[in-house]
């Protein structure tokens, strides 16, 4: 979903799991689907988690927790590891998540929650535990993501951290533009260049 970038507050949906690859987070079923409709991605995500194998609902999954909510999903380390699939982004996504802090992304993962206009946020390990630690104390605790400064604060603690964004996505990120867009965007400069290097 394409929406410009600023500032988000938003309470947290923890998920304390380390290693949680692209197969969890939308299992390689669901990647013969013929749409890309976002919806359809969101209700899957985490589908195997979040229902036992009759269809029914797992209670013990965080996501089916209704005291745990918002546009930011904290996830433990080394996540988006696995296959190199964007569905797994679309996921995220289309469930409503609009930031995923962890303290280490996979890169091909991460690189795609980016162009999907999710904003992945690499903290330290001792920032995420202190983060899931306010959120499990109080799951209304809110997180301020700050693009424009790239600092995330823990509104619990009132601890913050700066964190790394390539300049070319961050720009893309704050004006909603995708790829394609930013291209289009710039298209009389990119001719008025080809003309004047014309062999």
């Amino acid at each position: 979903m394409k929406q410009k970038f600023d500032i988000i507050t938003s309470t947290c949906v923890p998920l304390p799991l380390e290693n949680v690859d692209t197969d969890q987070i939308i299992p390689a079923r669901f990647l013969k689907a013929t749409t890309r409709e976002e919806k359809f991605f969101g209700e899957n995500l985490f589908r195997d988690w979040r229902y036992h194998p009759d269809g029914s609902l797992n209670k013990d999954f965080i996501l089916n927790n209704p005291a745990y909510s918002g546009q930011i999903l904290v996830a433990g380390k080394n996540f988006g590891s696995g296959s190199s699939r964007e569905h797994a982004a679309w996921a995220i996504a289309g469930y409503g998540f609009r930031v995923v802090v962890s303290s280490f992304f996979a890169d091909i993962h991460k690189n795609n929650e980016l162009n999907n206009f999710v904003l992945p946020v690499v903290v330290s390990e001792s920032f995420l535990k202190e983060l899931f630690d306010s959120i499990f104390a109080n799951p209304k605790v809110e997180v301020e993501v700050n693009l424009p400064e790239q600092t995330i604060t823990n509104k619990g603690t009132g601890k913050s951290e700066h964190f790394e964004i390539n300049a070319y996505k961050k720009h893309c990120l704050m004006q909603g533009l995708d790829d394609i867009d930013f291209l289009v965007k710039h298209k009389d400069k990119i001719e008025a260049w080809e003309n004047k290097n014309e062999a």
